[in-house]
């Protein structure tokens, strides 16, 4: 089996994130057989929802899609490495990969303190690959970042 990224769509996400004034993170969850079934960008701006992370709305929305609670055996790609809020989501989920892209030392909660995963209380874990387009996903951000503050 030949590994096939999908961090273009997820960029794509995060850059339309970016284009509504939203932080630029963006998500696709993608099915066992490698369709994508869902793709998100952040959006707690516009919905008035701290929740509204790229990942919670593409979790909602494969659910939704496949009509089912879990997405065991399906993958989520992020440019970003996720909150602990949005690594709980995950793990609830049961996906089984998360691949992500620029890790994030103030807020992640994957490779950063309270690393999600490795707590008694989580009951799955799933593979996780980081580094995935990595700079791009960076350079995103701080550009975003870099015009909010008039630099």
């Amino acid at each position: 089996m030949t590994f096939r990224t999908h961090m273009d769509a997820a960029l794509n996400e995060a850059r339309a994130a970016a284009a509504r004034g939203e932080v630029p993170v963006g998500a696709v969850v993608i099915g066992p057989t490698g369709l994508v079934i869902a793709t998100a960008g952040n959006r707690t701006r516009e919905l008035n929802d701290p929740t509204a992370h790229a990942e919670i709305l593409a979790i909602r929305a494969a659910c939704a899609a496949l009509g089912q609670e879990r997405l065991t055996g399906h993958d989520i790609y992020v440019t970003l490495e996720p909150c602990p809020m949005c690594a709980a989501a995950i793990a609830n989920a049961r996906l089984a990969r998360l691949y992500y892209g620029a890790s994030d030392p103030k807020s992640g909660g994957v490779a950063q303190p309270p690393r999600v995963f490795s707590h008694p209380q989580c009951h799955h874990t799933p593979e996780v690959y980081d580094g995935l387009s990595a700079e791009t996903s960076e350079t995103l951000l701080k550009s975003f970042f870099a015009a909010k503050r008039g630099s």
